[in-house]
């Protein structure tokens, strides 16, 4: 007999489940499953343009990035040059991860019950950020929010941009979906 290891999944997937599916399909009352709107990916962007020149503030940028997502970044370069930027074409600028699945679920999580709650002086991020087709956009001012990065290795302070790409129609339903994840907006 195999010894096969059995996969959990994320918390937040199955809370999702549980507790944000029966919650979204009474509110707007959905006849079908498959209109209750989930959250589809997580993009996290980093522009390191002021590292373009240091080879090796670029990689720890990079490597932060990583630790933090838990998965490695794509390189994004430059697409044309910019000459009052000093700036080539194909010169690294930034960083991106695309978060699915599994590791979509266990950042959100992350962010939402450890990082975000670790911004100083915080009061909740703002419901204004939606695009209008039910995606949630916010950036990060510093890194050390995040329980990965160990303060005393780090060389500088970055920050980040984090996309929240719904299937909902519209922000009411996308920002319903969030609010009952748990992410933590002002009240207006």
């Amino acid at each position: 007999m195999e010894n096969k290891e059995v996969k959990q999944q994320p918390r937040m997937r199955a809370y999702y489940k549980e507790q944000v599916v029966p919650a979204l399909k009474k509110e707007f009352n959905y006849k079908n499953i498959n209109e209750i709107p989930q959250v589809a990916k997580i993009v996290i962007n980093a522009g390191l343009g002021d590292v373009k020149d240091n080879a090796k503030s670029f990689s720890e940028a990079v490597n932060e990035l990583g630790l933090i997502t838990g998965q490695k970044p794509a390189v994004t370069t430059a697409k044309k040059a910019v000459a009052n930027f000093k700036l080539r074409e194909g010169m690294k600028i930034g960083a991106k991860v695309t978060l699915r699945e599994n590791t979509m679920w266990e950042f959100l999580d992350r962010l939402i019950s450890i990082a975000l709650p670790r911004v100083r002086d915080f009061r909740g991020i703002s419901p204004k950020s939606f695009d209008g087709k039910g995606n949630y956009c916010m950036g990060v001012k510093e890194q050390l929010i995040f329980p990965e990065i160990d303060y005393d290795k780090i060389e500088k302070v970055r920050g980040f941009d984090i996309c929240i790409v719904t299937t909902a129609k519209s922000d009411k339903e996308a920002k319903a979906l969030l609010t009952e994840l748990g992410m933590p907006f002002k009240k207006a």
